[in-house]
């Protein structure tokens, strides 16, 4: 709705689009539990924000110019309760939002939070988390990002290109970002969020099928969430606690979505460029190709984490890796390879450092110093399920180091 109310008034006007948005779904809230749910709730909510921006039209000298034509595009439906604006016309302005929220006149660390906020609904609190960065800077960025789309007269459109190769780069970050906070949510109740990594897909789709996303790393890109995604029926349990991916029922994963993810991955093999995502795809793939967790090719994963750290400077990456090392190389390996992560001070207030601290640790035997890692990741961990399981861990390795007293005084 955004989008398209945003292409109606033009991109310097995409603050108006967002408040009618929200004004029409907080009436919502406040007329449906009385009334009843309508028939067709998106049309509902479309046209109440039509109406809102129509009086805002009617009201505002600024569009004096454009007043006929606004009032034309948002009154066709003929008061009809079928959606104000037709599907295609949505999909298209969906995905000519992505582009101008990545254009060369917002700053690059303003672009995906842009697209997050305004696609996505993200609130500042789970963007400000998926960058590991404050509220407080991610409220900047997007002011700017705003006030630059104003300045520079952005266009609303898909461009062509070596513009679209500049902005096609930011686009995909954004969708890697809204799958990943899917996959493994920041906040809320649910450690899974499975509508968002279902929207990630769907606008990914949308962006391999137009001829200006058609690009080997945008398959990449689907491949690994494809592949990730077939995955999640199998990532919790029926409380909805965290399971690892030894524990996982693999009779659970969704092999149709894998093979789709397969075919994209195969797709991503055009041509000679290696990104990101194709070997974060290749090692979403040993896993899914694995029958069973013993048969993980932990060699395989490891080469392609090492190479993935070689391109990407992600904390985040190289503490993955660290995992992939443990499994080859031993958990002392595994403590050197956090050890030795560069840019490691960005991570001093994410929990799976001290989460993955206590596990090798705990697998060295070294009980007490497992559980204090443990209990600082306990401190800083956001999620009720990820919380039950690290309290389990450190109850563990309690009850170890005390059966370890016991028999040391016998």
């Amino acid at each position: 709705m955004v989008s398209t109310l945003t292409r109606i008034f033009g991109v310097a006007h995409l603050n108006l689009a967002e408040d009618v948005v929200q004004e029409a779904l907080a009436r919502a809230l406040q007329t449906w539990p009385f009334y009843g749910v309508p028939q067709n709730p998106s049309a509902w909510i479309m046209r109440v924000s039509r109406n809102l921006a129509l009086d805002v039209v009617r009201r505002e000298k600024s569009f004096r110019d454009k007043t006929v034509e606004i009032v034309a595009l948002m009154g066709r439906d003929g008061g009809h309760e079928e959606p104000v604006f037709p599907e295609h016309e949505i999909r298209d302005d969906r995905l000519r939002m992505m582009f101008v929220c990545c254009h060369p006149a917002v700053p690059a660390e303003a672009q995906a939070p842009l697209a997050l906020k305004t696609l996505c609904g993200f609130g500042i609190g789970e963007i400000s988390r998926a960058f590991l960065t404050t509220e407080a800077a991610i409220a900047k960025r997007l002011t700017r990002a705003k006030q630059k789309i104003r300045e520079s007269g952005v266009a609303f459109e898909i461009p062509g290109g070596e513009d679209l190769a500049r902005r096609l780069d930011g686009v995909l970050q954004t969708l890697y970002l809204l799958f990943n906070e899917g996959h493994k949510a920041t906040t809320g109740e649910k450690l899974v969020r499975e509508e968002l990594c279902r929207e990630a897909i769907r606008l990914a789709l949308l962006l391999a099928e137009h001829p200006a996303g058609n690009h080997p790393k945008t398959h990449a890109l689907l491949a690994l969430m494809l592949l990730n995604g077939a995955r999640l029926p199998a990532r919790t349990d029926t409380a909805g606690n965290l399971l690892r991916l030894r524990e996982q029922d693999r009779g659970r994963w969704d092999q149709p979505m894998i093979a789709r993810g397969m075919f994209h991955l195969a797709r991503s093999a055009a041509g000679g460029e290696i990104s990101t995502y194709h070997l974060e795809a290749g090692i979403a793939a040993c896993h899914c190709s694995a029958v069973e967790y013993e048969t993980t090719d932990w060699r395989q994963i490891l080469a392609l984490y090492d190479e993935l750290v070689e391109r990407d400077e992600s904390p985040v990456a190289a503490l993955n890796r660290a995992v992939a090392v443990s499994k080859v190389h031993g958990p002392r390996a595994g403590l050197e390879a956090l050890a030795a992560i560069r840019n490691r001070k960005e991570l001093n207030a994410y929990y799976l450092l001290y989460a993955m601290l206590g596990e090798f640790e705990a697998q060295l035997d070294h009980h007490e110093a497992a559980a204090g890692y443990f209990r600082k990741s306990l401190e800083l961990v956001g999620m009720e399920s990820e919380r039950v399981f690290l309290s389990r861990r450190l109850q563990e390795c309690q009850e170890r180091e005390m059966a370890g007293l016991e028999s040391f005084r016998v």
